[in-house]
This record gives structure tokens, C-alpha cells and sequence, in this order.
């Protein structure tokens, strides 16, 4: 529409049939023509704007004599011209910003020998995952005889592996998949490594003390790039906040957390409105007391008592509570236990356990069963664990108290950023 001004300061509005082409942009632009005086056939040149949802632009260059000039339509009061092109331009915009459906990645997962159970169900959580495979073998001296299959087919298309560090013994068969991946002419590469495990030694504490966390961090961020770019790295719980600035820039670490399980798992509690989170040590509540600000807490601390370290209640009020114990891992337990001891002693009536890493060396879970405690005032009421380890999840199932949180679903969600 081309507006024009008469002596009377009344707007006419015009259509110029070229003014919707003017932005290029694939929606209808108001063109608006300034002023031209005396005359509402005439515009002038030296005033001619085009406006689109307040972006400004250059209208074409003037009709050629074969093209109509503007047509005249009726005249219209200032205040109305302006509220019709305002009503114009919200009509525009709001056709412009109705969302759209997101496509979903198809995602082709690789994954370790250890890790097949949990790349099943991450395939079985989304219908934009297929699973792919790898021929583990070892070639008579020990060392990897890999073969990556359909490594043609995979071109263009967006790829992750599933890994698991659980024992140095496997570590380099799949560092040299993860390497190998990238170059295969994919759209994207995920690596997935839900447990972290050189995570509890981030820190030089005597000079000769070397920090795996960093060594770790510093291969992984070596992983090439793919024709997507960097190389996404999706980590669970990591031990320590600050291990995030062990990796390069060549990869993109993404940190996600395994406690939305829990809470989902708390809510489904008879006793649910009775939970109290206690957190073994200032670390664990560092971490997580964000994630569970609407639970009462409980802080424990260690404190030296002669040649022993003796865990105390430093904060809150077990008593008659359901006592839900949070800590990124477990190594052999001990330090849950104790908690347990004081908990129970401090009027707790019942006391469970969640850890995103069950890691539990030389079969230390075995003291955890229900079979295997002394007195029922020793015993968790649920031991919740994720399938980070699959080692260990392969040893307890379906062992009371201890149950499994599944990462899968997450771990599907993950793979979509």
C-alpha cells in the first residue's frame, strides 16, 4: 500500500503490485511511499522506504512506463492509516512465529560390547535412533582387530557411540573406534560417556601426583572432527564441577545429571511427602542441593577423632524421616554406611541410598545386600543406582535393596541437542 498526502493532511493508501516482491524474505512486506504533495497519483523517490515487521529495506527502482502506475483508493484518516499498517505488521509477525515441529536427528549408535543392553533400550526410547555395530576381535597377540560395519553407508548421517571406561583393559579398542568414527565422512559425532572414571583424581595434592582426570580429559579432546565440527562429549555426574575446564576446545563437553531419575523415583513413594535428602559430605552438597531445594536436608561431614575419621550430622534433623542419601558415586561404600549408622541413630525410620555411578570394586556391594546385613537397623530401604556401570548392574539386578535408574531415556534426549 503507497501512501500519499493531500493538502489536507488526509493519507490515501496505494498498491503497488512490486512492493509484496521488494524484501526477498518469502512473507508479504507493507511498502510504504512517503509523501507526495498536491498530488495523491504522484510519489516521490527521495522518500521511499519499504517496512516489514519494523526491518527496514530499499524499494526496487521506479515502475518502468509499462508497469501500472499506483491506483487510488479512498482517503483514510491518519490514526486509521496507522493502525491498519500496524495491524498489517502483527498479522505478518504472528504468522511468522507460530513453531514449527521439530525434526528429530536420525541418530546411527555404536556401542561397546559392555554396553549393549543399554544401547538396546536407548533404541527403544526414541524412533529416531538405529543401532550399528562393530566387530569386537583381537588379533593373537591381544592386541584390537576392530571392523567398523556399514562405514559407507553412514555418510552424511549423524553418528554416536556408547562407550564405557570401566576397566584400563578396554579403554583403547574404543578410543580407537571413537577416533576412527569421525573420519568416515559423517554429519555429526556424539561421543557418550555416561561414567567418568578417572574423575576422583582431578587434583595434584604433593608434587609427583598425576591427575588421570586431565589425562583422560586431554585424549578424549583429541578426538578429530567430523564434517559437522566439533565433537560433542555427553558425561553423567562428573566427580568434580571444575573437571569442565579439562577439556580443549576442540571438543564440546555436555554435563548432564542423573537426578530428574531420582526425583521421578521419590515421587512414586508411598511415603513421598516424608523424604529428607542427606548429603555425605559439603562436596556432594556442592553439587546437588540446587537439583533438590524443595527436600528438608541433612549435611554430613567427616571429623577426625584420633587416628579416625568419624562421620557426624552437621546440619538438620534425620528424626523421623525417610532419609534419602546423594552422592555422584560409590567406591566400597564405606562412607554411606557410617552416614547410615549416625542417620538411623539420629531417628531416622528409614534410610536409602541414590548414586549416579555404582562402581563398587572387588565386589564391595555384596555388604549392601539385605541378605548379607547383620541387623535390620543396618539395612537401606532402597539403593537406587543408574546403569552407568554395566558391570555392575549385570551383578545386582534385581538384588534388594538395590534397584536401577535407567539412563536410557536420557541419554535418547541427549543425543538430540
Amino acid at each position: 500500500m503507497l501512501p500519499s498526502a493531500t493538502a489536507a493532511n488526509t493519507y490515501y493508501y496505494y498498491y503497488w503490485p512490486g512492493a509484496a516482491a521488494a524484501g526477498g524474505l518469502g512473507f508479504s512486506r507493507a511498502a510504504i511511499i512517503g509523501r507526495a504533495k498536491g498530488e495523491s497519483n504522484r510519489y516521490s523517490r527521495s522518500r521511499t522506504t519499504c517496512l516489514c515487521l519494523a526491518a527496514r529495506v530499499s524499494i526496487p527502482p521506479t515502475p518502468s512506463p509499462s508497469e501500472p502506475l499506483p491506483t487510488r483508493r479512498s482517503p483514510v484518516p491518519a490514526s486509521a492509516a496507522a493502525a491498519a499498517c500496524c495491524r498489517d505488521e502483527m498479522e505478518a509477525a504472528a504468522a511468522v512465529a507460530v513453531p514449527r515441529h521439530k525434526v528429530k536427528k536420525q541418530i546411527n549408535l555404536f556401542y561397546c560390547a559392555e554396553c549393549e543392553e543399554l544401547a538396546l533400550k536407548v533404541a527403544a526410547a526414541s524412533d529416531a535412533i538405529q543401532l550399528q555395530s562393530i566387530n569386537w576381535r583381537n588379533f593373537p597377540d591381544g592386541f584390537p582387530n576392530l571392523f567398523i560395519n556399514n562405514a559407507h553407508d553412514i555418510r552424511g548421517q549423524h553418528v554416536a557411540f556408547l562407550a564405557s571406561f570401566s576397566s584400563p583393559a578396554i579403554i583403547f579398542e574404543q578410543i580407537s573406534v571413537i577416533f576412527a568414527l569421525p573420519k568416515l565422512f559423517i554429519a555429526s559425532f556424539t561421543l557418550v560417556l555416561p561414567f567418568f572414571p578417572t574423575g576422583t583424581f582431578e587434583r595434584v595434592e604433593e608434587e609427583g601426583d598425576v591427575a588421570t582426570a586431565f589425562t583422560l580429559a586431554r585424549i578424549l579432546s583429541m578426538i578429530p572432527k567430523s564434517r559437522g565440527g566439533p565433537t560433542s562429549v555427553v558425561i553423567y555426574d562428573i566427580h568434580a564441577l571444575q573437571e569442565r575446564f579439562y577439556f580443549g576446545d576442540d571438543v564440546l563437553p555436555c554435563f548432564e545429571t542423573g537426578i530428574p531419575l531420582l526425583l521421578q523415583r521419590l515421587s512414586q513413594l508411598p511415603d513421598a511427602d516424608n523424604v529428607t535428602i542427606a548429603f555425605p559430605d559439603d562436596g556432594a552438597w556442592k553439587r546437588f542441593h540446587k537439583s533438590l531445594a524443595n527436600f528438608p536436608v541433612v549435611v554430613c561431614a567427616k571429623v577426625r577423632e584420633g587416628d579416625k575419621r568419624i562421620v557426624r550430622i552437621k546440619e538438620g534433623n534425620p528424626e523421623g524421616r525417610h532419609v534419602v542419601i546423594v552422592d555422584d558415586l560409590v567406591q566400597s561404600g564405606g562412607t554411606l554406611r557410617e552416614c547410615q549408622k549416625v542417620l538411623a541413630a539420629h531417628g531416622a525410620t528409614k534410610v536409602s541410598a541414590y548414586v549416579t555411578h555404582a562402581v563398587f570394586p572387588n565386589q564391595s556391594y555384596e555388604r549392601f545386600m539385605t541378605a548379607n546385613s547383620a541387623e535390620p537397623g543396618d539395612q537401606f530401604a532402597y539403593f537406587w543406582i543408574t546403569d552407568s556401570c554395566p558391570q555392575t548392574v549385570k551383578a545386582i539386578s534385581q538384588q534388594p535393596p538395590f534397584e536401577v535408574l535407567s539412563l536410557a531415556s536420557s541419554i535418547a534426549d541427549a543425543l538430540q541437542i
